[in-house]
């Protein structure tokens, strides 16, 4: 009889450690999925692309560099040299093209991104992702 009790008792907490295994398991995807696929903050900066390159060791990802100017802050002196740092998912070819395409040309653009919780090397050493160019033209 107490060989029963002590069975069943095993059961018991084998069958209450595979649900609290599998809840942490699910917690643990959603966790992952709101910081992998999350949007903080969705905008759109303006100025010129100095820079656009492919970089990494294990992980090639594309990574820039938007110039800002900022005018008209101050009168009668230099526009203030602000830059903004971003990078661009992997199998964005289109929008890799546009941000070579303008960065040789030195054009006024508008870079629309995407701001995430959190940087996963595979994705961008920034939290910022561009996914649209738009030029202005001069």
């Amino acid at each position: 009889m107490e060989e029963n009790l002590i069975q069943k008792s095993k059961k018991a907490m084998s069958k209450g450690l595979k649900i609290m295994l599998i809840v942490l398991a699910v917690i643990l995807i959603a966790v992952f999925s709101f910081y992998y696929w999350g949007v903080y903050e969705r905008g759109v900066m303006a100025g010129k692309v100095i820079r656009v390159t492919e970089k990494g060791v294990v992980f090639k990802t594309w990574e820039g560099k938007l110039s800002l100017e900022t005018f008209g802050a101050l009168k009668d002196v230099n526009p203030i040299a602000e830059t903004f740092d971003f990078s661009v998912e992997r199998d964005d070819a289109a929008v890799i093209e546009d941000l070579k395409a303008v960065s040789l040309t030195g054009e006024r653009v508008n870079l629309h991104f995407l701001k995430r919780y959190t940087i996963f090397p595979w994705r961008g050493d920034t939290r910022y992702y561009v996914t649209k160019v738009e030029r202005l033209g001069q």
